[in-house]
């Protein structure tokens, strides 16, 4: 059975970004055995992770991409993005307020992932909380880009 990997970044994240989060797709398929990938769909970043997923996809067929619903389904209808092998609502979100649905969404996913690759830097954002909140529970492996961008 392979491994999951959730992606979790700044929307504003820019594009020069894109070789290293090719390189940690590879390497997470290659070294770590992930197989599925869950990516979020609200900035550059869960962009720019997609399209690393999709281009790893043409030499790995076995892997999946996933695109993360925080709302539910039946609320705000996304179909899957070309390329993706389909969208995740994680249970119980039903009654969690709008407000707080990406955030809560994102938090499923650092609950129920094996890796997360990050691109984190912002001290008061959700994305970097989420980061030092894997970090800390100590259940993840997680390779925040940024670390290595410096």
């Amino acid at each position: 059975m392979g491994h999951t990997c959730f992606f979790i970044g700044h929307r504003e994240t820019s594009d020069s970004i894109f070789p290293a989060l090719v390189q940690a797709v590879e390497r997470h398929i290659t070294e770590y055995g992930v197989t599925e990938f869950i990516v979020g769909h609200y900035g550059n970043f869960d962009r720019l992770a997609a399209r690393a997923v999709l281009k790893a996809k043409e030499r790995h067929p076995q892997v999946t991409l996933f695109l993360l619903l925080p709302y539910h389904p039946a609320d705000r209808p996304i179909p899957a993005p070309e390329g993706f092998d389909g969208t995740f609502y994680p249970p119980g979100m039903e009654r969690v307020p709008k407000r707080a649905a990406i955030v809560r969404a994102n938090r499923y996913m650092a609950d129920h992932c094996d890796f997360l690759i990050a691109y984190a830097w912002h001290p008061a954002s959700n994305a970097r909380e989420l980061v030092d909140y894997a970090q800390a529970r100590g259940t993840v492996q997680v390779d925040n880009l940024w670390d290595h961008s410096s």
